[in-house]
């Protein structure tokens, strides 16, 4: 356990959260090259409709359906570190199986569908466990520097794991990729193993009925002055962003045209702005607080999209690639600005022994959320195109800032959470 007197500057200069950044690094890689492989092998590999791809979009988030507030419940009883190796590499081994489909020639939407339910599933789990540890490696002080850290790899990961899924899939094949992919996050639980915490010895409900637990994530996150409306907001924001990201396939590769190889780069803006607005992440929040941090961000990513929107239809591939990279570079900056002091105050705030559970429940939540935004985008997209839908997106984006901009979340920061 860390204490508030083991503070540092640098939570890099901790060898437990050093190795876990590692870690999650690799992870983060696995996850960035798995998703961009699956994009192709959908949209390109195996010519899925409208419909289809906002299935397999929205069977990713489906697991928080049927296990979101269980894993929570069971992460606040269980020790983090074992959890996050099981399921890391169990997630690993599963998501090898979407290669051998595919090498088999029996791959289609719906089983690609399947084994991403059931990795999802896993995911559920890891998630919660994840942003639970972390209270164990730093020192509340260092909370918004670590995630900050974390966003830094998940944004180089965003970044390089396109272009490196665009290169394997233009030399190997899309199978090469999505076993890159896997291969990646059983490495993480190889590492993750390695980390050494001392975790605290309380657990939250082990006497009580496992049902008796489900609400009470839910009961803290509604009931809270600044995390009710913080969640709310965040909700819009999941089903803004989910519909978001099945349109933005369908409108890069089908509608402009743009090619393979081309998406990765698009794709690989996002990171870039993400590791941009990481890297000032803390200064931000010092300076505006998390909670205008939040908003700020918020708004600058309904600009992001605004941006994707105004693409020509018509034009150089260039051209057509720099508009969008210009889009998704600001909208990963809004993204590498916000997650972290999000992050580091949902932490700060919430106590020791309910983090499970509270993480479960709001990821359960954005994450239904996100499945109806999945759905709805690509049924969107089928009714009234592509661009009509990203003016919606762009609305949905606004209404989430309006949302955190109007409640009292406005001026708090994580050091006078408590």
């Amino acid at each position: 356990m860390v204490g508030p007197a083991e503070q540092l500057r640098e939570p890099l200069r901790r060898p437990g959260f050093r190795l876990f950044w590692l870690a999650s690094t690799s992870g983060f890689l696995g996850i960035a090259v798995t998703a961009m492989a699956i994009d192709v092998l959908v949209v390109q590999a195996l010519g899925a409709n409208e419909v289809e791809v906002g299935v397999v979009k929205a069977a990713q988030f489906i697991p928080y359906l049927v296990m979101g507030l269980v894993a929570g419940v069971l992460v606040d009883r269980w020790r983090r570190k074992p959890t996050l190796v099981i399921a890391h590499a169990a997630q690993g081994f599963l998501l090898l199986l979407l290669p051998l489909l595919w090498w088999l020639g029996v791959a289609n939407v719906w089983t690609v569908a399947l084994v991403l339910v059931a990795a999802g599933t896993l995911g559920v789990v890891s998630a919660a466990a994840e942003q639970s540890i972390l209270v164990d490696l730093v020192a509340r002080g260092e909370l918004v520097g670590a995630n900050a850290r974390l966003g830094q790899s998940m944004t180089v990961a965003q970044s390089a794991g396109p272009p490196l899924a665009g290169l394997i899939i233009g030399l190997l094949g899309v199978g090469s990729a999505l076993t890159t992919g896997a291969v990646a996050r059983i490495l993480a639980a190889v590492m993750i193993s390695r980390v050494r915490v001392a975790e605290r010895n309380e657990r939250g409900g082990d006497r009580r009925p496992l049902l008796a637990d489900l609400g009470t994530g839910l009961r803290f996150i509604y009931r809270h002055r600044t995390l009710g409306p913080l969640a709310i907001s965040t909700h819009v924001w999941f089903l803004a962003n989910s519909t978001a990201l099945t349109v933005v396939a369908l409108f890069a590769l089908r509608d402009l045209g743009v090619s393979g190889a081309a998406y990765g780069i698009v794709l690989a803006a996002v990171g870039i702005g993400g590791f941009s607005g990481a890297l000032v992440a803390p200064r931000v929040g010092r300076r505006m607080g998390a909670g205008n941090s939040i908003i700020a961000s918020r708004a600058l990513c309904a600009g992001a999209w605004l941006v994707t929107l105004a693409t020509p239809a018509v034009a150089h591939p260039l051209t057509t690639a720099a508009y969008l990279c210009v889009g998704m570079f600001f909208y990963g900056l809004a993204m590498g600005v916000e997650d972290p002091n999000e992050m580091g105050y949902w932490q700060a705030v919430t106590p020791w022994e309910l983090l499970g559970r509270v993480n479960a429940s709001r990821r359960t939540v954005n994450r239904s959320v996100a499945v109806v935004g999945s759905l709805l985008g690509g049924s969107l997209v089928g009714a009234v195109g592509s661009r009509m839908t990203l003016v919606i997106v762009v609305g949905l984006f606004v209404s989430a800032a309006v949302i955190a901009a109007l409640s009292p979340l406005r001026g708090v920061s994580v050091a006078d959470s408590r």
